[in-house]
């Protein structure tokens, strides 16, 4: 593992310079990399959370502008790095930019300061927002570009520093970020990059949300680790936000507009071969429409283009690495040895998957409940709104859901019932806004991401008073 200077530059000071270049790749080294990065964020913070809000905000627009330009450039490395198509690196570039954009409009926290009336004579009572000091991002593969921006862009506008750990999958990609920042003008320490090889990695977690300099914790991936983060953020009493696993749900309810909704299944179940954590999983559909639907998506899955992702046509391209594929390909056996029907796909060319529409797909299978992470999706037939949301929330996860009918008051009866995190009424469970407060509930994560509710997470809520007039004491 290694402090990546050449996408970082220098650090705060020589001191970390020469801690990173010191390092090998053994395990001490990691750690010794792990806590430069944190020392050099705990010395750049106090002057960083210092500068004015509209000049830290004017640095993250012109980062946004800066990511923009090099659209082209970062797409390509997501190609490379992970087998995303270029669209869906060109959409993460876009969608990142976005981020910087509108956390550069949201630096002022003390706009959210409030005089608290008190019951003693002569005193005013403030609850103020402070930035929390270093945050560690720990960030995933899939949408390596949307979610690094999203592990720095608030914490940075209100005035934290960051030290983002990239994914052992995309360290280009990430730095890519990074050298925006950088390049934009935001200070060094301010923001820093670790990367490390994979057998490494708990070791470098261990090391960065142990460090006393480090007061927030956010990671997105996986249940299993997400657990592992947040027990040993509970050892050191640090805050964490999780956005974890998921097993998205689509309901169809009778009245459904069919096509609006095929259109919708086809979009959330196959976008970046299935490789979304808010990916549709099971579209959870009334008996009476089910053939219809399931006749147009399995027409609409044919016809999309399967192959090299660095083909500007390509609208479905590999699976990240071989062990996924087969993974994905046993949960698909599992269900057809257990009775599901294969109405289109299950064919595999290297790693590229043939999207995959299962029908027939009951509890025992293992597909119902395990998160696929690839571009298969699954037709469970019910009868009536009351089954179709036992089912929908017959799951472990809680993060993204949809609800398709022509009768909004009654989808929103149906999404108040849903157990996620978000609910989304005709249109697909694959979205993300900025101002948005995404994240999960159960076995999908703790807290929320953007908009206002990122100003929760990443600042001190503090109760200032000042006593005006002399006050009585009892004794």
């Amino acid at each position: 593992m290694t402090l990546d200077l050449s996408t970082t530059e220098e650090l705060a000071d020589a001191d970390a310079s020469s801690a990173a270049k010191r390092v090998g790749n053994g395990l001490a080294a990691a750690r010794a990399s792990a806590r430069a990065a944190v020392e050099a964020a705990g010395r750049a913070f106090p002057s960083w959370s210092a500068r004015p809000p509209a000049e830290r905000g004017a640095l993250l627009r012109r980062a946004s502008e800066a990511l923009i330009e090099r659209q082209a450039e970062i797409a390509a490395r997501v190609t490379e790095e992970t087998g995303g198509t270029l669209a869906w690196g060109r959409f993460n570039v876009k969608l990142a930019a976005e981020m910087l954009s509108y956390y550069s409009g949201q630096t002022d926290a003390s706009v959210r300061d409030e005089e608290i009336p008190s019951h003693i004579p002569g005193k005013r009572s403030l609850a103020v927002r402070q930035p929390v000091g270093v945050v560690v991002g720990i960030v995933p593969w899939n949408a390596p570009v949307i979610l690094g921006v999203r592990a720095v862009a608030a914490r940075l506008a209100y005035g934290n520093a960051v030290v983002l750990m990239a994914s052992e999958q995309c360290p280009r990609t990430h730095a890519a970020i990074v050298d925006a920042l950088r390049d934009a003008g935001v200070p060094a320490g301010a923001i820093g990059l670790v990367t490390n090889e994979p057998e490494d990695a708990a070791d470098v977690v261990e090391e960065l949300i142990a460090h006393p300099a480090v007061r927030r914790i956010t990671f997105t991936g996986s249940t299993r680790v997400g657990r592992i983060v947040a027990e040993k953020a509970g050892r050191h009493l640090k805050r964490v936000l999780l956005e974890l696993g998921g097993k998205a749900s689509m309901i169809v309810l009778a009245d459904a507009d069919i096509e609006r909704a095929v259109a919708a299944a086809s979009f959330g179940a196959f976008m970046h071969q299935g490789q979304i954590c808010l990916s549709t999983e099971r579209i959870v559909i009334d008996r009476s429409v089910a053939d219809e639907f399931a006749h147009k998506l399995r027409e609409r899955a044919r016809s999309l283009t399967v192959g090299d992702p660095r083909d500007p046509g390509t609208q479905i391209g590999p699976l990240v690495t071989d062990d996924a594929l087969k993974r994905v390909r046993e949960l698909v056996e599992d269900a057809v040895i257990k009775g599901a029907k294969v109405l289109t796909g299950g064919r595999a060319e290297g790693r590229c998957l043939q999207p995959t529409v299962l029908t027939d797909v009951t509890p025992e299978m293992r597909i119902y409940y395990e998160e696929s992470f690839g571009p298969v999706v699954s037709i469970v037939r019910v009868d009536g709104a009351d089954e179709a949301v036992l089912v929908a929330n017959d799951t472990e996860y809680g993060l993204s859901s949809a609800i398709f009918s022509a009768d909004l008051d009654a989808a929103m009866e149906v999404a108040r019932r849903l157990e996620t995190g978000a609910c989304h009424i005709n249109d697909a469970t694959v979205n993300d806004e900025p101002q948005m407060p995404l994240g999960g509930v159960k076995n999908s994560g703790w807290g929320r991401f953007g908009g206002k509710a990122a100003l929760e997470e990443f600042t001190e809520l503090r109760w200032i008073t000042i006593q005006d007039s002399p006050r009585q004491y009892p004794i």
